[in-house]
């Protein structure tokens, strides 16, 4: 996999990198988003849920697992902070999501990675720190894993719409 490193200033850029993702989205599509609690994956997933044309704004599906949403491709959101066995996804039955005509989006997708098809797309979302900045708190590192011909499409699309 290959690897792309973004920066977004704010929440709004943070919407914007992921209504791209959204936007270039295939069918059968799977983000997994890593972070810490609070570094903006749920603002993330709202963005791609906005780029795939979904018009209900995604809330966490901590307590559920999953929401699913209608758009141009079906969008199941998933949270997997909860799930402390395999057996709980084995319930939900998650591999016919990951293998459906939709788009999936599992944030705290680092608990079950070994899980995830091999050709999911790893966003790992964390807090930029610098002390010689007053006002970072909004500032996002996030870094991309990918196959090259999804990451080179993405770095184009993504580079027209941070211009906007």
């Amino acid at each position: 996999m290959n690897e792309y490193i973004l920066f977004s200033e704010n929440h709004d850029e943070t919407l914007k990198i992921g209504k791209t993702i959204g936007e270039i989205s295939l069918s059968g599509a799977v983000y997994a988003l890593i972070g810490e609690l609070g570094a903006g994956k749920t603002v993330l997933t709202k963005g791609i849920a906005k780029g795939l044309g979904v018009e209900e704004e995604p809330s966490s599906p901590t307590f559920v697992i999953m929401n699913e949403y209608e758009g141009k491709f079906p969008f199941y959101h998933f949270d997997v902070y909860r799930i402390s066995q395999d057996d709980e996804l084995d319930i939900l039955g998650y591999q016919d999501f990951f293998c459906s005509d939709g788009v999936c989006v599992i944030e705290w997708a680092d608990k079950i990675i070994d899980e995830l098809p091999k050709d999911t797309v790893i966003i790992e979302v964390s807090i930029f720190e610098n002390k010689d900045e007053i006002d970072n708190q909004d500032k996002r590192i996030l870094k991309i894993k990918g196959s090259s011909k999804w990451l080179s499409l993405f770095k184009n699309t993504v580079e027209q719409a941070l211009q906007t």
